[in-house]
């Protein structure tokens, strides 16, 4: 099992800048994959990016392509989301979660953090 705590978090205007961190305890971190995604109110749950276990593979969501930057330290047991060039539609509540080797589904989340983006 895993667990993970995001933060990061917070109110920031237009065109600014956040970096969100989740950090995970129990299972060997560099052993799974890495995701984060968002929940808007009002609307499913969305895909934002990922990274792979070595930190060699990324994929991102077309809204946040070339804005937002995964990346993650195995020797801190953290993945992070550097968030550039905020818009209002990135207000939303992020998720971290883990997907583990031999799963097809991401089945470990964390509890979220708030972002809000005002315009």
């Amino acid at each position: 099992q895993v667990q993970l705590v995001e933060s990061g978090g917070g109110l920031v205007q237009a065109g600014g800048s956040l970096r969100l961190s989740c950090a995970a305890s129990g299972r060997t971190f560099s052993s799974y994959d890495m995701g984060w995604f968002r929940q808007a109110p009002g609307k499913e749950r969305e895909f934002v990016a990922a990274i792979s276990w070595n930190g060699g593979n990324t994929i991102y969501a077309d809204p946040v392509k070339g804005r937002f930057t995964i990346s993650r330290d195995n020797t801190k047991n953290t993945v992070y989301l550097r968030m550039n060039s905020l818009k209002p539609e990135d207000t939303a509540v992020y998720y971290c979660a883990a997907l583990f080797t031999g799963e097809n589904t991401w089945g470990h989340w964390g509890q979220g953090t708030q972002v809000t983006v005002s315009s």
